[in-house]
């Protein structure tokens, strides 16, 4: 069981030192809350040296064991970032040391990010969460076909962001990862006449990458402009975060700054149709722009979040049929909410906690058990400081 769905851990006998250091050092800000105020915000604690040490050690076995070429982490707390790190090779071949500043792909940790453009929407009033998808009274209307099931006509926006619209799951047949000649319009068109939901929408969780790849184009079609360009300017511009962007499929569709993606047990980071995943899995970022936007929908400081406190909790409301999953993030009871994203070459993992801590962690590759011990990991980089509190 991932971490994140437990409940906050104590430190470690591990991390128990003679003496904690009698003051402890704040980390310079690098950005501050979203929202300027009149208030001094004091600075929150960054990790001492004995508790880097700590964090090297730890960090030098999960590489280890899991082949890293390399990691990259960020850590804030109370809205304030307090730690940031690169571990291992952005580039193998160039002996080329990774730094906070080197960009990967985030895969499934788009997700929150959808959510977040979705909502945004709907406080603007374009459209209601549970508003129909498809059909003549769907927001999408006849876009992909007119004779659809009677079953996906009853598909809303929710059933879409709390993976409960019937079908279409993340498995063998998930059909982002076929048709690679396909755009987002005739890959939808094929799915919805050639794959039958399997079950009636709202009654049963089944994680979908494909549902995600609709409320792209629901964005697109009531923003008026492509998805990711909506996202920057009205998701990741309230955030201060200017520089993420979709990423490219090959090895020459590398961005400037983005790390190499390495490959384990025959598989290849570099032949799948990632942009086509962009609403579900396509985002290139650091580690600190992941961070800095959840502290902007973190809950805690309404001044700081780009959302009402409302909406961010209807957000991060499960179903009855996915306990454990919300609008494009998982929860639990402990008031931790994260997403992990898994994909040839790449294992992430962003999580808010209900302590007032928000992370995230990147690789640039990924092997069979890395995705719960990257999570693990990052608790246990969170608890070696017990300035934190984790």
């Amino acid at each position: 069981m991932p971490r994140s769905t437990q409940e906050p851990l104590t430190r470690r006998a591990c991390l128990k030192r003679l003496a904690l250091a009698a003051s402890v050092s704040a980390f310079p800000a690098l950005w501050l809350p979203g929202r300027a105020t009149a208030q001094k915000i004091e600075a929150e604690p960054a990790p001492t040296d004995s508790d880097r040490a700590i964090i090297a050690a730890t960090t030098k076995v999960f590489l280890e064991k899991y082949n890293v070429p390399a990691l990259s982490v960020a850590f804030a707390r109370h809205g304030q970032l307090v730690y940031r790190e690169g571990f291992g090779l952005a580039n193998k071949s160039s002996d080329e040391r990774v730094t906070p500043a080197h960009l990967f792909r985030i895969a499934s940790v788009s997700k929150p990010i959808t959510s977040v453009a979705i909502f945004t929407l709907i406080e603007s009033g374009r459209f209601k969460l549970d508003d129909l998808v498809f059909g003549e009274q769907g927001l999408l209307q006849n876009d992909y076909g007119r004779d659809l099931p009677a079953p996906v006509k009853k598909i809303t926006v929710h059933h879409l962001l709390t993976h409960t619209c019937g079908g279409w799951q993340n498995d063998g047949s998930d059909p982002m990862f076929h048709h690679p000649a396909m755009d987002h319009r005739d890959l939808i068109t094929w799915t919805l006449a050639n794959l039958p939901l399997k079950e009636e929408p709202g009654a049963h969780y089944a994680y979908s990458n494909f549902g995600f790849c609709i409320l792209g184009r629901v964005i697109e079609k009531f923003a008026r402009q492509p998805y990711a360009e909506f996202v920057r300017q009205h998701v990741l511009a309230k955030c201060g975060i200017t520089d993420m962007k979709i990423a490219g499929n090959s090895l020459v569709e590398r961005a400037p700054n983005e790390v190499i993606y390495y490959g384990q047990n025959r598989e290849n980071p570099y032949n799948m149709k990632v942009s086509r995943m962009d609403s579900h899995g396509g985002w290139l970022a650091r580690p600190e722009d992941l961070v800095q936007f959840l502290t902007h929908v973190d809950g805690f400081n309404a001044a700081r979040n780009i959302l009402p406190e409302a909406t961010i909790k209807t957000m991060t409301t499960p179903t009855v049929a996915g306990p454990g999953y919300a609008c494009g993030w998982s929860v639990n009871k402990s008031n931790n909410w994260w997403h992990g994203g898994s994909l040839p070459g790449t294992a992430t993992i962003a999580v808010r906690t209900g302590r007032g801590l928000c992370w995230a962690g990147f690789t640039n590759t990924r092997t069979s058990g890395i995705d719960l011990a990257l999570d693990q990991l990052m608790w246990k980089i969170a608890g070696a400081v017990p300035a934190w509190h984790a």
